[in-house]
C-alpha cells in the first residue's frame, strides 16, 4: 500500500471534510451523530488506490500514484465526492464498487448499532465499510466481512491494515454468512439479493437486526422466535448483486401497462418483488388501486415455510411469496 506526501494528505483531508458537512447538511446522522466522527477520521482515499469513472470513450482510471501531480489531485478530490466508486471491472462489467457515502450513513443509521454489537457485513468490497465499523465499535473483533471473491478480500484486508483496521475478513459465500464467527446482533448487505437467506436469520441472536438491499429497496428486518420481520425503507439503492446470485426482474408482455408506469422506478419496484406472481398488467392494476404505494408500504416476513412480502399488513389481503 502506497505512503502519499503530505500534499496528498492534505488534500484528502480537506475533501474528507468537506463531504463529512455535506452528509452533515443532509441530516442524515442527526438521530446518531457518533458517525459522523467515523466518516470525519476514516480516511477513504486508503480503500480506493485506484477507481473508474464513466466517460464518453468508456472508463477513464484515476489512480493515487501516478506520476502526473493533476492526475493524483483528481484522483483524492474524486475518492471523496458523495458517489459510488467503480473499483473492479471485468469485460465492462462492475464487479464491485464503495457505495455512495450518503446512502452508506443512511444504512449504518438505520442498521442501528450499539455498543459491544456483533456484526456481520456480506460484501467486502474495498473495506471501507468494514472500517466505518470498527471505528463505530472500537473493537475489531466485533465485525466480520465476507466475500467470495479471494481477490477482493485480500485487498480489502490490505485496505483495513493501512488505514490501522483488522476486522475479520473472511473468503466465502455471503450467502451462508460465517457460521464460526456467530451469533451476530447485526448483518448489513452491501450487494443485492432477490431474497433473504435462510442463514443470515439462523446466525442471529434474538432480536438482532438485519439490513439488506432486496429489488431496489433496503429491508430492515428484526430476528425473533426463528424467523424474522420489518419494512422497507422509502429510499431506493441500486448495488452490485451478490456473486452467484442473480438478481430477479420484471419481464414479459407489458401489455396493458400504461408506457409512463414501465418508467416509474416504483411500479418497477413493485414489479421485480412480484415477479412469478403478478403479471406486469396484474401487478399494475394491484399497484394503480393501492394509490401507487411507495417501498415504505412493503414488508417481508421470513419464516421456516418461506419467505412472504405484503402490503401494509401481514394479515391483509396482498401477501405474495418473495422471489427467490
Amino acid at each position: 500500500m502506497a505512503a502519499y506526501d503530505s500534499e496528498t494528505e492534505g488534500l484528502a483531508a480537506a475533501a474528507r471534510a468537506a463531504l463529512v458537512r455535506e452528509i452533515d447538511a443532509e441530516g442524515v446522522w442527526a438521530a446518531e451523530p457518533v458517525w459522523r466522527e467515523a466518516f470525519a477520521e476514516v480516511p477513504r482515499h486508503l480503500f480506493v488506490p485506484y477507481y473508474y469513472v464513466a466517460g464518453t470513450r468508456g472508463y477513464e482510471r484515476r489512480w493515487g500514484e501516478s506520476p502526473d501531480p493533476a492526475a493524483r489531485e483528481r484522483w483524492v478530490r474524486g475518492a471523496y465526492e458523495d458517489v459510488p466508486l467503480a473499483t473492479r471491472l471485468r469485460d465492462g462489467e462492475l464487479l464491485s464498487s464503495s457505495s455512495q457515502p450518503s446512502l452508506m450513513a443512511r444504512m449504518l443509521v438505520a442498521l442501528g448499532v450499539a455498543d459491544g454489537d456483533r456484526v456481520l457485513e456480506i460484501g467486502a468490497g474495498t473495506g471501507y465499510n468494514a472500517a466505518l465499523l470498527a471505528h463505530r465499535l472500537g473493537d475489531d473483533d466485533l465485525v466480520t466481512t465476507v466475500d467470495v471473491e479471494p481477490e477482493i478480500t485480500e485487498s480489502a484486508r490490505r485496505h483495513l491494515a493501512a488505514a490501522g483496521y483488522r476486522p475479520a475478513v473472511v473468503t466465502g459465500d455471503g450467502a451462508r454468512g460465517v457460521p464460526e464467527r456467530a451469533p451476530f446482533d447485526r448483518i448489513i448487505a452491501t450487494c443485492a439479493l432477490p431474497s433473504v437467506p435462510r442463514a443470515w436469520v439462523e446466525q442471529c441472536a434474538e432480536g438482532a437486526r438485519i439490513l439488506t438491499p432486496v429489488a431496489t429497496g433496503l429491508l430492515t428486518l428484526t430476528v425473533r422466535g426463528g424467523g424474522a420481520e420489518g419494512r422497507f425503507l422509502p429510499s431506493a439503492a441500486f448495488f452490485v448483486p451478490l456473486r452467484g446470485v442473480e438478481r430477479v426482474r420484471a419481464a414479459g408482455d407489458a401489455g396493458g401497462v400504461p408506457p409512463g408506469a414501465l418508467g416509474d422506478e416504483l411500479f418497477q419496484f413493485f414489479a421485480e418483488l412480484t415477479q412469478g406472481v403478478l403479471g406486469p398488467r396484474e401487478a399494475y392494476e394491484v399497484w394503480a388501486r393501492e394509490g401507487m404505494p411507495g417501498r415504505e408500504r412493503f414488508g417481508v416476513s421470513v419464516g421456516k415455510d418461506g419467505e412472504w412480502v405484503w402490503l401494509d399488513d401481514r394479515e391483509g389481503p396482498f401477501v405474495w411469496p418473495l422471489p427467490v
